[in-house]
Formats: C-alpha cells, structure tokens, sequence
C-alpha cells in the first residue's frame, strides 16, 4: 500500500463525511439540541433530590449539572456512533458501501479511514456544548478544554468502533430500531453518566458491577477526569482494549471471506 494513496482515501473518506454531516441541519440540529434538554431540565429537577459528595475529579461539593456534562458528552459521542452505523447500512443497501470497500486498498485502513472521519465530525458540536454549558456554571479548567480533546478522540474511537461492528450484524434499515431499544438506552443509563458508582452500589452492588463493566462508563470518566486536567488511567485502559475489540470485530464483520457479509453471499 503506497502511503500517498492511503492518505489520498482518507482525505477523500474525511471530505465526504464533513460535507454529509453539514449538509444535514436536522442531524446537526439534533445532535446541540438533545443534550441540552437533558441538562436544562433533567439536570436542573434533580439537582434538589440528587446530593454528590467529593468524589474525583472534584475537589468540592458540586451541582448536578456539572456531574451530568460528562455523560451528556458521552451521549453526544454514543448517538453520533449509532447514527453513523445507520448510515453504513444505508450504504450497504445503496450500494455505496460495497463500492467504498472494492477499493484497492486495506479493508482495515478503509474501515479506520471511515471511524476516524466520523470521530473528527463531532468535535465541533461537542466543544459548542461544552461552551453553551457555561450558561448552567459548569466551568471547567479553561486548560481543560485542552486536555478532553485526545480523551474525546479516544472516546469517540472507541464508540463509533462499537457502531461499526453493530452496523455489520444488522441485515435490514428498519432493524436499526431494535438496536437503539435494546442496545443503545441500556449501554447509556447503565452506565456513571447519569449517577456515580457508588449511587449504584447503594441501591444494587449487581448493577453496580454492570456499570463498571460497561465500556461506556469508562469512556465518560476518561472524558471527566480530563475535562478537570486529571488522567485515569483505568478508564484510558478499557478504551483501547474495547477500541481494539470492537475494531477487531468490525473488520470480521466485514470480512466478505470469513465475516457476515459471507454469510448474505451464500444465502
């Protein structure tokens, strides 16, 4: 594989999902609007009922808005990923995708090609987010806004990789449905991004369990700790073996030899 031709692909693969993601107001729209529904009524009508001790990255008692942020991110990152999946069986439907993946070229480094573009995509509305959240007090280190970036990238890696590896299981558009019910909500609200551990702990030590295990957790206190300047380096562990797990199984999904698009051909 000549480099030239490689960055060639991904710079033509970025330009199309920039141009895609822009061209779409409802999506863009949608994507700024959600998480500050969460945060301007959720967040605001259990701040009375839901007290936070000192837990890190902070250093004092704090608002619930400024907990939430985090995993309102983490949100943002997570629907982005699944939308990017509906967009990839869109693809294999049209065509598109089957023509993206003929390309004389690595399927790994096209598929990454693909993951890294549509990360790169949601940087800007969650950076606009992050800034509109200063509205509600939350105010981060203005050093912070600096340090999240590699912890969002990451993040963002690893949650699309997720997506990426559903996209390949899902044989119909009208399936993708399903996926959100019984894949997407479980992912986010069993998770710390809406209550820390140990709230969890209190009321089921199983579900508790279930939280730390689930990777979606660990990408939110990646994205927490280094919001506040502060490294965990637990969750930037998880991200990359989940980052390599899911990438792994994306490339076997799309596999047309040995994954399940082998399996349409025969059928």
């Amino acid at each position: 594989m000549k480099m030239r031709y490689a960055f060639r692909a991904l710079s033509g693969i970025m330009h199309r999902e920039m141009l895609r993601f822009v061209g779409q107001q409802g999506r863009f729209a949608a994507a700024i609007v959600r998480p500050l529904v969460w945060l301007g009524i959720f967040a605001v009508g259990f701040r009375s009922v839901l007290g936070l001790s000192i837990i890190p990255p902070y250093q004092t008692y704090i608002l619930y808005e400024v907990y939430i942020v985090p995993g309102l991110v983490g949100m943002m990152l997570l629907f982005h990923g699944m939308q990017n999946s509906l967009s990839m069986v869109y693809d294999r439907e049209m065509g598109s995708m089957r023509v993206l993946l003929t390309a004389p070229l690595p399927r790994w480094w096209l598929l990454g090609a693909r993951l890294l573009a549509n990360t790169v995509t949601v940087l800007p509305i969650v950076y606009l987010f992050l800034l509109l959240a200063r509205f509600w007090d939350v105010r981060p280190p203005v050093l912070g806004y600096g340090a999240v970036a590699p912890a969002l990238i990451l993040a963002g890696l690893m949650l699309g990789a997720f997506g990426l590896a559903l996209s390949s299981l899902i044989r119909q558009l009208e399936n993708f449905a399903g996926v959100m019910n019984f894949v997407i909500f479980p992912m986010f609200f069993a998770s710390t991004a809406l209550y820390p551990l140990w709230r969890f702990d209190e009321v089921s030590p199983t579900l508790a369990v279930i939280a730390w295990a689930n990777p979606f957790s660990h990408a939110v206190e990646l994205i927490r700790f280094a919001l506040y300047c502060q490294f965990d380096p637990v969750a930037f562990g998880v991200c990359v073996l989940a980052l390599i797990v899911f990438f792994g199984l994306a490339i076997w999904g799309y596999d047309p030899g040995r994954g399940l698009w082998a399996r349409r051909v025969t059928e």
